[in-house]
């Protein structure tokens, strides 16, 4: 099994609404935050390195991290071969901060988009923007609906009702 599948089945095995699985995400919430605080704080020093040396680098257990380089990788300039990377695998941290910012947006990690770190990254006006464009991004519109007496919008000129609209 690659290390990628073992944090995956490792990490989702704990249940969220037990003491005990909320107690584990907490404690790998804190670690994750310690390292963004550390990348965000030095971003024009791309960290790069084995899996394990930089697991060691963070002070946290090379399945943790591996949950760390799963959860930053969309964010990388150049993605991590994490599906199949093993303790010894070089990988970057090099990382797009706007595409960085969004992704943090997108999956609700307040306490990670809101660091302090951010601020002498990004103004608070693009952050605005980039938040905004993120939460409308996840916004579903949905089309008008085409009443049965209207065109068929196939373009054919029957009724909807006559045409694309028959078996609904």
């Amino acid at each position: 099994m690659s290390l990628l599948n073992d944090w995956r089945e490792f990490a989702y095995s704990h249940d969220d609404k037990t003491q005990e699985g909320q107690n584990f995400w907490v404690e790998y919430f804190r670690q994750e935050k310690e390292v963004y605080k550390d990348i965000l704080s030095h971003p024009d020093e791309p960290v790069s390195g084995t899996v394990s040396e930089l697991a060691d680098k963070y002070n946290m257990d090379l399945s943790w991290f591996v949950g760390y380089l799963d959860g930053i990788n969309d964010s990388l300039k150049t993605p991590n071969p994490i599906d199949d990377m093993d303790e010894n695998t070089v990988v970057s941290l090099d990382f797009d901060k706007e595409t960085l910012y969004k992704n943090m947006v997108g999956c609700k990690a307040e306490w990670l988009y809101e660091l302090p770190q951010w601020d002498d990254l990004l103004s608070p006006e693009r952050r605005k923007e980039l938040y905004l464009e993120q939460k409308k991004s996840n916004t579903v519109v949905k089309p008008p609906k085409i009443g049965r007496n209207d065109p068929c919008p196939c373009g054919s000129g029957k009724k909807y009702k006559k045409c694309c609209g028959r078996n609904s």
